[in-house]
């Protein structure tokens, strides 16, 4: 029997020579470009004329488990190197040349498409500074990261799936009242009676029906990286994803998905669900709604897997490592922060002391 986790047959990466040196090709973030490290030649991605296709799921769903899929084994065209990888895109751990693999071969869903890069390492350190000044009882050594900080680029894989719903409710429409309510209170050592205006609620039964169109509907597909964190990276300039090419990657890191479209479709169907439900109560109407069932037929369901870029990171702090994400797009910054105790007793013992102050002003006062 075939080990399923055995490494798969050496293989040559797709390899990109520079034309003015011989070197090795690097996508350019920021640009339409492959640059060369070393001697700046450039030459023009040549994305692919096909647009970007999306699949029924049933297709998706007959590939094979990533549980069951081997690990890349390279063959550096730089240095000759064996180099064994779980990584669509790296680098030889040798000579740095970039390591791009041809998913188009792999038992895996293969990447439709690609958000390329658009923040540089530059612009990355900049939106990781600002980060780190805006963090409030941070210890001042935290503002010095981006100086210190090694970001690596990273394509992240996400599934997105559409959807035509059709969803039938049944609730309830809460219609808003105003009633004269009459109270005591004790004014001078006098009962006093006294009216005032209470808001009340009735409540009458609701149903009917609302249909949707969901497109791009986005999971995150690896659980590498802390899955709250790159959620929090969104939104994503999705209308700017180019076919997948190859050329994208160079120079670059890119994960294999690890979270099944099986399972990114579920994940879908919940954030789905979020939004039909906020249908459902426009389509109620009235002052308040309540929502007690939903039943949702879905059609047309396709979906495709796509790769998004991504500086991550980690620092030292305090002898432990905080990690760090920033889109590659919008220059969003998401990440663990150190807090300092000496900063947060400072704070306390000024509010204790502007608490004091204010307690003497009106003892003084009265």
């Amino acid at each position: 029997m075939t080990d399923p986790n055995a490494p798969s047959p050496a293989s040559a990466p797709r390899i990109f020579p520079c034309g003015g040196c011989g070197a090795r090709l690097e996508f350019a973030p920021g640009t339409d470009r492959m640059r060369c490290p070393y001697c700046g030649h450039e030459d023009r991605v040549t994305a692919p004329t096909r647009g970007i296709r999306e699949h029924a799921v049933e297709t998706l769903f007959a590939r094979s488990p990533a549980a069951q899929i081997a690990p890349y084994h390279f063959v550096c065209q730089g240095c000759g190197a064996h180099v064994q990888g779980d990584h669509l895109a790296q680098s030889c751990q040798f000579c740095a040349s970039p390591l791009v693999a041809d998913p188009s071969n792999d038992a895996q869903v293969p990447p439709e498409a690609v958000l390329p890069f658009s923040v540089t390492q530059a612009l990355a350190r900049e939106s990781l500074a600002e980060w780190a000044k805006s963090r409030w009882f941070a210890p001042n050594s935290l503002k010095r990261v981006n100086e210190a900080e090694r970001l690596k680029s990273t394509y992240l894989p996400h599934w997105t799936f559409d959807a035509a719903t059709d969803s039938t409710y049944v609730g309830q429409r809460g219609e808003y009242y105003w009633v004269t309510e009459t109270y005591t209170v004790q004014e001078n050592g006098e009962s006093v009676t006294k009216t005032r205006q209470v808001r009340k609620t009735h409540w009458y039964p609701a149903h009917g029906r609302v249909s949707r169109f969901f497109d791009d509907v986005l999971v995150n597909a690896t659980t590498k990286l802390d899955p709250k964190k790159v959620t929090a990276l969104e939104p994503w300039p999705l209308e700017k994803a180019q076919p997948y090419a190859h050329e994208y990657l160079a120079g670059h890191e890119a994960l294999r998905y690890d979270v099944e479209p099986e399972q990114g479709l579920e994940t879908a169907k919940q954030i789905m669900a979020g939004v039909i439900d906020q249908d459902c109560r426009r389509d109620i109407g009235g002052d308040e709604q309540r929502v007690t069932s939903v039943s949702t037929s879905y059609s047309d369901v396709t979906g495709k897997l796509m790769l998004l870029p991504v500086w991550a990171g980690a620092y030292l702090h305090g002898g432990k490592s905080w990690q760090i994400v920033v889109n590659g797009c919008t220059g969003e910054v998401q990440g663990e922060r150190p807090y300092s105790a000496v900063k947060i007793t400072i704070a306390v013992l000024v509010v204790l002391a502007l608490l004091v102050l204010v307690v003497v002003y009106f003892l003084n006062s009265s």
